[in-house]
């Protein structure tokens, strides 16, 4: 099978989306033979559709893992253009906001559509909404008469990102959707898409490739003391309630003054004002937060089993892979209970879930697992279970091509 994936971004970048479509293209061209290729941008994030001047990959054709990987560059300088006005028209919601929160999304590819057209593939999949790229590959694949399946991500609570007409309408069009939990089928069905062309399979993991590693080898490591130590282990960004769990510190600390905190991600802008945040606390308290920046993919597993509870308390997931990376490794897990994450966490069960921006009910919930290690190992052992069973990414890689398979025999 010959599959051309239109994303965002493509590795080295890193975020949930960008590794899903890394690792299925990896099993589907290792596990099936398929033909794999990637129409990408040269942005390492989000913020290089909109921002000129952050660092670039460079543009071209390379080949990553057996996989096809083109990248194309993109006209930030419009989409920095727009924001101003965007905003002001979508707090007075004025007619034509939708069009401009497209264009300051982005990302603006010069000859995307035209190199889609003319790509000889048996099938077109892009991900993810809101962005610009989306509307570009179904439209490009309409036009060469070939089959598109879309990966939305969606995030619903995130109105300006996600309340725009033009979403759904795509998602009636494409010849199927690929929802990664129950709550966005429901949803993006409520929209109008038909049940029938939806189809829900979420995220995945690598379990072998955190077989073995102990906590206090992983402590050891990296440089890690306290006793017992709460992690944040993700993409940095205000919306991840990173802040939140910084102003929950005080509190833990009240209760359990020996606890330690690691919070492990890319660098982004947003990482400034967490040093600012961090920067206020006492000196004896700074001392218990770990920022640890930009570590290779092969450290994850590491940072994972140094901690004894993972906290990720996100205002918005369309699924939350980094809890199945805590999961693997037996961790329990806090989460928001908002949006499609009491579709992937179970309260009780797997993890704990607290409201968003509320660092009260998160210093509680941390606390209760830090006085009950035996309850916190149960829910960790709960979460490996359920990963094993249904998220790993040889399983997920299987059903994502037999949706495609399904797509082109029904075409």
């Amino acid at each position: 099978m010959k599959i051309l994936y239109v994303t965002q971004g493509y590795f080295p970048t890193i975020g949930g989306v960008e590794w899903l479509i890394q690792r299925v293209s990896e099993e589907s061209f290792n596990r099936f033979g398929d033909e794999i290729t990637v129409f990408t941008t040269n942005c390492y994030n989000g913020e290089g559709f909109f921002n000129p001047r952050v660092p670039r990959l460079p543009t071209g054709w390379e080949e990553i893992n057996g996989v096809k990987v083109r990248r194309f560059s993109v006209m930030s300088r419009l989409s920095q253009l727009v924001r101003i006005p965007q905003a002001v028209a979508y707090q007075l919601q004025l007619p034509f906001n939708e069009h401009l929160r497209w264009l300051a999304s982005g990302p603006i590819i010069p000859g995307l559509g035209k190199a889609i057209r003319q790509y000889s593939t048996d099938v077109i999949v892009a991900a993810s909404f809101p962005l610009l790229h989306m509307l570009t590959a179904l439209r490009s694949a309409r036009e060469a008469k070939r089959p598109c399946v879309l990966i939305g991500g969606l995030h619903p609570v995130d109105d300006w990102g996600f309340n725009r007409s033009m979403i759904y309408r795509a998602i009636q069009e494409a010849d199927h959707y690929i929802a990664l939990t129950d709550y966005e089928k429901q949803y993006v069905v409520r929209r109008g898409a038909q049940p029938e062309k939806v189809t829900t399979i979420g995220l995945g993991v690598d379990p072998p490739l955190y077989k073995g590693v102990t906590q206090e080898e992983a402590r050891q490591r990296l440089g890690l003391n306290g006793k017992q130590i709460v992690g944040f282990i993700g993409q940095l960004g205000g919306h991840k309630g990173i802040g939140t769990l910084v102003q929950a510190m005080p509190l833990i600390w009240n209760a359990s003054p020996d606890t330690h905190f690691l919070i492990a991600g890319a660098r982004t802008l947003f990482a400034e004002q967490l040093e600012r945040m961090i920067g206020q606390l006492p000196e004896s308290d700074r001392q218990k937060v770990k920022l640890y920046y930009n570590f290779p993919e092969e450290e994850k597993p590491w940072l994972f089993a140094a901690v004894d509870i993972f906290a990720y308390p996100s205002g918005f997931e369309s699924f939350g892979i980094a809890f199945l990376e805590a999961w693997v490794v037996e961790k329990p897990v806090v989460g928001c209970r908002n949006g499609a994450i009491p579709w992937v966490v179970q309260a009780g069960r797997d993890g704990l879930l607290v409201e968003y921006q509320n660092e009260s009910m998160l210093a509680e919930a941390i606390i209760l697992l830090l006085n009950n290690p035996g309850w916190a190992r149960t829910l960790g052992q709960s979460g490996r279970e359920k990963v094993l069973a249904r998220y790993t990414w040889p399983e997920v890689a299987r059903r994502f091509r037999e949706v495609y398979a399904g797509v082109l025999q029904n075409g």
